[in-house]
């Protein structure tokens, strides 16, 4: 986790260099991750670019109707099991809330631009410190009612899984991790609405440096206390995995934050996506009202909501589709395990090394441009890595798999 934190941060700083291109007070703008490419690569790239970032962009809205349904079913099933004093088992069937998230999702997916999600940010970020602090000390009190601390140094135990288990499911483990440090990929459209001065640059690199901050300490406490906690037995997702323990109350606050947070976070991700297809419907064509044609709705005491036919239209069939795929493939780790490898070494280190290459003009087999190198083929063999762990993780999932009918 330190070392992604790390990496993570430092091309970061790379990326948000290459805002402008030119001076980076008063160069020329690039809106979204592609225009950056476009201006300092160019070419080819611009296209692989294109369809890795928005193709990972698809599969977050996956991960988060998959992981928002297993909380939600966490609340439920932590009430039910509560009151029938623990002999009722409670399972339940995940689809009717992925559909309840996607209907939330339909909902806010008609607010029209990036920069006015500010508010659903905040109350994400809230409940993001909320839930991650409710999963500490939970963890913590584990510890101190046991008095012991599970695990070891060298992960689960061979028995528990085989040995080759163990290997696969460390690689989707770094898949897993780089997922958590997935923002690169919306980080030029974040920076794109900070205001100047000071240089977007200089704003958006102190907001990297807090943000991977924070993350790392909380993720590495989490994640220790939660092991510490559970040992060969530690879930996929820790406040699911507190299970039925009381104070059941509590869980239910963290697992209601962890819901009202990915109904902010999925937005976020994906507004950058919604505003690629509008643009290029409305590049395409012109002239029909059906794609460029807003339509004033008053709402009383607020300034009037433009609503547009072709936004409505596609933002409700992508919700759709997203749900509908969450619903086929329910299963949560490996499908975060494998959007974070795919989309790590790509879009979090091998673009912004590239880019920040060609806007400092740094020679060839130089001592930088060799370092960089040296960082970028390191990440593509954790990528690799990562990535065959987690497909590896989806076929053994499949092979015991009906549709729409998975059970918790």
């Amino acid at each position: 986790m330190i070392l992604f934190s790390f990496v993570t941060y430092f091309t970061s700083t790379l990326l948000a260099a290459c805002y402008r291109s030119g001076d980076p007070v008063n160069g020329k703008r690039n809106y979204t991750y592609m225009d950056a490419v476009r201006s300092n690569l160019g070419g080819f790239k611009v296209k692989i670019c294109g369809w890795v970032q928005y193709l990972n962009l698809f599969g977050v809205a996956i991960g988060y109707t998959i992981a928002s349904s297993i909380s939600m079913m966490a609340i439920k099933r932590s009430n039910c099991f509560h009151a029938s004093g623990g002999k009722n088992p409670c399972h339940m069937n995940s689809n009717p809330y992925m559909i309840a998230f996607g209907i939330v999702e339909i909902i806010f997916s008609q607010i029209p631009d990036f920069d006015q999600l500010w508010w659903l940010s905040i109350v994400a970020a809230v409940m993001s410190f909320t839930y991650s602090t409710i999963g500490l000390g939970l963890g913590i009190a584990k510890v101190a009612e046991t008095g012991t601390i599970r695990g070891s140094l060298t992960g689960i135990s061979v028995g528990t899984v085989t040995q080759t288990q163990k290997i696969w499911q460390s690689f989707q483990a770094l898949g897993d991790i780089a997922f958590a440090y997935s923002y690169s990929l919306i980080l030029v459209e974040i920076q794109d609405t900070l205001k100047a001065p000071p240089a977007e640059s200089k704003t958006m690199k102190k907001a990297t440096l807090i943000s991977v901050g924070v993350t790392t300490l909380f993720y590495m406490l989490c994640g220790c206390m939660g092991y510490a906690a559970f040992g060969d037995l530690s879930p996929g997702n820790l406040l699911t995995g507190f299970g039925f323990y009381n104070p059941f109350w509590l869980l239910d606050i963290a697992n209601a934050a962890i819901v009202i947070h990915l109904v902010g976070a999925y937005q976020v991700y994906c507004q950058p996506l919604f505003a690629f297809i509008e643009k290029s419907a409305t590049e395409r064509f012109p002239d029909s009202e059906f794609i460029t044609k807003d339509i004033k709705i008053p709402i009383p005491g607020f300034r009037p909501y433009n609503l547009n036919l072709f936004r409505l239209v596609w933002r409700t069939i992508f919700v759709i589709i997203t749900t509908l795929i969450s619903m086929l493939l329910p299963f949560f780790n490996d499908i975060v395990g494998l959007l974070g490898a795919l989309g790590f070494w790509p879009l979090t280190v091998y673009f912004p090394v590239e880019m920040y290459i060609s806007q400092k003009k740094i020679p060839k087999w130089s001592t930088r441009w060799v370092c960089l190198q040296i960082l970028s083929i390191a990440c593509l063999f954790i990528t690799i890595a990562a990535a065959a762990g987690s497909i590896a993780g989806v076929v053994l999932d499949l092979k015991s798999f009906k549709p729409f009918a998975t059970v918790y």
